[in-house]
């Protein structure tokens, strides 16, 4: 049987939305903070971006990623480097 679909009001919806905008959280942890579908706050969201009415990203989101990437970078570098010493023990070995 299939699932009855859940109202929700304008003011919920704003409200997810800015705290997507504001909250540097992705559409999914919010989605599941809210007890909500994935795809419907996502295209919440995105309604909102094309009308105006929430931002791009966060004023700060180039620079939460540019801090993102880096720390990648470096995970990313420190597993090269233990994978390379691994393989050069059991080249010895």
């Amino acid at each position: 049987m299939a699932e009855k679909r859940r109202k929700f009001d304008p003011e919920f919806r704003e409200g997810a939305v800015r705290i997507v905008t504001e909250s540097g959280k992705t559409i999914a942890e919010v989605a599941e903070d809210l007890g909500i579908n994935e795809t419907a706050l996502a295209s919440w969201v995105s309604r909102a971006r094309r009308a105006g009415a929430a931002p791009a990203g966060g004023s700060d989101e180039p620079e939460r990623l540019r801090r993102e990437n880096a720390h990648l970078k470096r995970d990313n570098k420190e597993l090269v480097m233990e994978r390379e010493s691994s393989n050069a023990a059991w080249s010895c070995g």
